[in-house]
């Protein structure tokens, strides 16, 4: 095989010359010439500026495509290996169905995002997902009270305080008669918001000392287990 790529060596090095990339000169002489191969027999020939230019340019251009190419690749793979997984645990939802285990699911959530220090449910977070998730859960836990709610909502100065208790009380499911008056931090006065998609914080106030009590419990015996 070296045998015959040395019979290429002449018109490699005219190729070279005229300033094509080792890439050029492999699809030119349909010949799977090593690179390390072409770098040897062309470390000495001499080049105009115009060619190394060029050469450089070329190089580059590969080396984006290349890039590219494997940005997509192991996105292909990261996708496909999100597909493997979301198949593995698809069940898992289901099992929220069973109110024990839904009773767990909340206690764990309120105690990273709960206040343990009341006598009722307070929870907050700036995630509409979240707060979501907790209502959701609580809801089906337990029978509830929807008067009991009071929702507060937290912001930065610049922020329409109209607006983000529209969009909370849709998030929330509760009243806009139930969310107390907006607490503005007052240290962002002046200062712009740079995240276009932060609608401030929402806390839930959910008064109910029984229910409280409950799944403060339930994460101490999780907590001792």
């Amino acid at each position: 095989m070296r045998s015959n790529f040395a019979l290429l060596k002449p018109q490699a090095l005219s190729l070279r010359k005229q300033g094509k990339s080792y890439g050029e000169i492999r699809q030119i002489l349909k010949s799977p010439i090593p690179k390390s191969t072409l770098s040897y027999w062309c470390k000495n020939l001499p080049l105009s500026k115009t060619q190394q230019v060029k050469i450089e340019i070329l190089a580059k251009k590969g080396s984006k495509k290349g890039l590219a190419l494997a940005w997509i690749a192991n996105d292909v793979k990261k996708k496909e290996r999100l597909k493997e997984v979301r198949s593995q645990i698809s069940h898992l939802p289901d099992k929220l169905k069973d109110k024990n285990v839904a009773k767990i699911a909340l206690a764990m959530l309120y105690l990273g995002e709960g206040s343990k220090n009341q006598s009722s449910l307070v929870f907050g977070n700036s995630n509409p997902f979240v707060i979501s998730l907790f209502l959701k859960l609580l809801r089906f836990c337990y029978p509830l009270n929807e008067q009991k709610f009071r929702c507060t909502v937290q912001c930065r100065a610049d922020q329409n305080v109209k607006n983000l208790g529209m969009f909370w009380s849709k998030v929330t499911g509760i009243s806009n008669q139930l969310f107390y008056k907006p607490q503005i931090d007052k240290r962002t006065i002046g200062l712009k918001t740079k995240k276009v998609d932060y609608q401030g914080v929402c806390r839930i106030d959910y008064f109910s000392a029984d229910i409280f009590t409950e799944l403060m419990q339930i994460i101490d015996l999780i907590c001792r287990k």
